[in-house]
């Protein structure tokens, strides 16, 4: 099993960041996210928390010797879940991949936090775990593959995100200060 960690402050009040979250995709520097499709939205009468089911579609350029071992295609889907709680400011999202789940399961965990200063904290976790006991050489070269693929994909979107915060709050701000 391999993990990955980042933790990240974005220069955005929490509030912002959440809207964000729904437009991140599409963007220039996340090509590889081609469909969003939300599957289910509710919201606790209760509570107020926002819970939101979504299948992302993605394209991922394979390794020979994954398809040829493994069989599959470019094509991926992973199922992502958010909760959203504005009383207490905390944003999650977990998702775990359904393609070639009977070989490897990347499970994510991304949290978003405000900060005393005004910024929101942003903490990524990920547990990638080949399936394939009998064959652990295999099983090890496959972990480091998907370790090294979410590794510059996480960093893909956290380019990404900044700019579609940077495109949605700066925008907003010169339009309200031209007013």
């Amino acid at each position: 099993m391999h993990y990955f960690s980042q933790l990240f402050n974005y220069d955005h009040p929490w509030h912002h960041v959440v809207i964000g979250m729904w437009h991140k995709y599409p963007n220039p520097h996340c090509t590889h996210v081609v469909t969003i499709d939300v599957v289910d939205r509710s919201v606790d009468p209760k509570t107020g928390v926002i819970r939101t089911e979504r299948i992302l579609g993605c394209k991922q350029k394979a390794p020979t010797w994954i398809v040829k071992l493994f069989g599959g295609s470019e094509d991926a889907f992973v199922r992502e879940i958010s909760f959203i709680d504005p009383a207490t400011q905390t944003a999650t999202i977990t998702s775990v991949n359904l393609s070639l789940s009977q070989f490897a399961t990347c499970y994510e965990n991304i949290r978003y936090l405000p900060t005393p200063d005004g910024r929101t904290t942003f903490t990524q976790t990920a547990e990638i775990q080949a399936r394939m006991a009998l064959w652990r050489s295999a099983a090890d070269k496959l972990e480091n593959w998907l370790v090294q693929r979410f590794e510059q994909n996480a960093q893909l979107g956290k380019a990404g995100f900044s700019d579609v915060l940077r495109n949605l709050w700066e925008a907003k701000q010169q339009q309200l200060s031209q007013s």
